[in-house]
């Protein structure tokens, strides 16, 4: 049987295929750098084997699916290469694996893991599916009907695929190390929904999606009541929300979901609007929704020493005001602090002030150094410049959590796409140490 091997293992993407192969009866092994990543957790419980980089790991006879983080002058492509062998890029494989299936595209500035999660989850209960999240989690299963798929939009490397359905969950501007302009993003998702060949989901309460043409029907879901799909009659609690979802107004079902957040509710329609469409009946959406338990890094809640502490992904202004809008709903009586490491120079530099709008909501703020990337090591700017911008904010050693220690009975939200969960740890350790002193 072919091995496949993996070039860049550890990449969120990377790991969800990795496993979905393996799960799928392929023979699989990978390679990457030597540092730990939490989406190389189920790699390891699967035994598949993670090896460091090294020229010597490409044999004949391999198949070689190489992460996009990865030039082709990496010793192992250019190893690959010298032996003949087939080196196939992670979007082009994924945008042929998928034709064997009916595939559903999940893409969007923000909310793309937490739907295709969601969708995957509910879908599992009706017609086995196999899909793969960015959040480092993939399954594959016998006889699989659908695949469900999270599909970036960086580099525009979401034109590769071709899907029956795409959900879009929202258009923002984003990503500006490599796109020019909101017009930039724009034609990148009208090119993205010309590749949709039944149906595109997305949603209306969105200008920017509404801007969208497509070749197959567009149907919208939301808030508003102009949407084909709309949720009305919203109630919150601490542990949920419940809603009715009308059908161009008329009473379809009522749902409820155990997330927190008008984003939560908006993921759960473009949700409902995508298994309607398949002839998934109502009761069993909700009753799958009822079971879900989220996916990694998007308001992962833990409590440690009275304190509630939240892991999350969010890196972008948007998003921050999302996860602050999470927290508020489930814990009301309850002091909010951020933490946050901005994610690149050129996201920080070209969305400055939307940062510290989105901050300013939280009761306490504590920003970290600015993580680069493989892309950007250093830039222009530096944290003092959000820092300035932000009131109530403070800046954050790692080696000194004394004054975030001192927030008792209150929500501290970890927020970042770069190594946020060291300062976690670094906190963890400083509560400890301060308890058994």
């Amino acid at each position: 049987m072919t091995l496949f091997h993996f070039t860049g293992i550890k990449g969120s993407g990377m790991s969800s295929l990795a496993q979905l192969l393996h799960d799928s009866s392929y023979t699989i092994q990978g390679s990457d750098v030597e540092k730990y990543f939490f989406t190389e957790d189920p790699l390891h419980e699967r035994n598949i084997k993670v090896l460091p980089f090294n020229e010597e790991n490409i044999q004949p006879d391999m198949k070689i699916i190489a992460g996009n983080a990865f030039k082709d002058d990496h010793p192992e492509l250019k190893r690959a290469e010298e032996l003949g062998l087939e080196v196939t890029r992670y979007h082009d494989f994924l945008g042929s694996y998928m034709e064997k299936f009916i595939s559903i595209g999940v893409t969007g500035t923000h909310g793309k893991t937490s739907t295709t999660g969601l969708l995957s989850h509910v879908l599992s209960g009706f017609a086995p599916t196999s899909y793969l999240i960015g959040d480092g989690t993939g399954k594959g299963v016998e006889d699989t009907e659908y695949f469900v798929f999270e599909a970036c939009e960086y580099k525009r490397h979401f034109l590769a695929y071709h899907p029956d359905y795409a959900i879009m969950t929202n258009i923002d501007f984003d990503h500006p190390d490599y796109f020019t302009s909101l017009d930039d993003i724009l034609d990148a998702f009208g090119q993205m929904a010309n590749q949709v060949k039944k149906a595109l989901i997305a949603c209306g309460d969105d200008e920017n999606l509404q801007r969208l043409q497509s070749k197959v029907p567009i149907v919208y879901y939301g808030l508003d009541p102009s949407n084909d799909f709309y949720a009305t009659n919203i109630e919150k609690n601490r542990v949920g929300c419940s809603f009715d979802v009308f059908i161009r107004n008329e009473f379809y079902h009522r749902f409820t979901i155990p997330l927190t957040g008008d984003h939560a509710i908006k993921n759960a329609l473009g949700v409902i609007a995508l298994c309607h469409y398949e002839g998934v009946p109502a009761t069993s959406v909700n009753e799958r929704f009822a079971t879900f338990t989220g996916v990694k890094r998007r308001f992962s809640v833990s409590e440690f020493e009275g304190r509630v502490i939240v892991d999350d992904y969010a890196h972008h202004p948007t998003e921050i005001r999302a996860t602050l809008d999470s927290a508020r709903q489930k814990y009301p009586d309850r002091d909010v602090i951020a933490i946050f490491q901005p994610h690149t120079f050129t996201r920080t530099a070209a969305l400055l002030d939307q940062f510290a709008e989105s901050l300013a909501g939280a009761d306490q703020v504590y920003l970290c150094d600015i993580f680069g990337s493989a892309r950007e090591q250093a830039g222009n700017l530096t944290i003092v410049d959000l820092i300035d911008k932000v009131p109530n904010s403070h800046y954050l050693k790692m080696d000194d959590m004394s004054d975030l220690a001192s927030h008792q009975n209150a929500v501290l939200l970890f927020m970042g796409a770069g190594d946020i969960q060291q300062y976690l740890k670094q906190f963890k350790s400083t509560i400890t140490n301060e308890e058994t002193a």
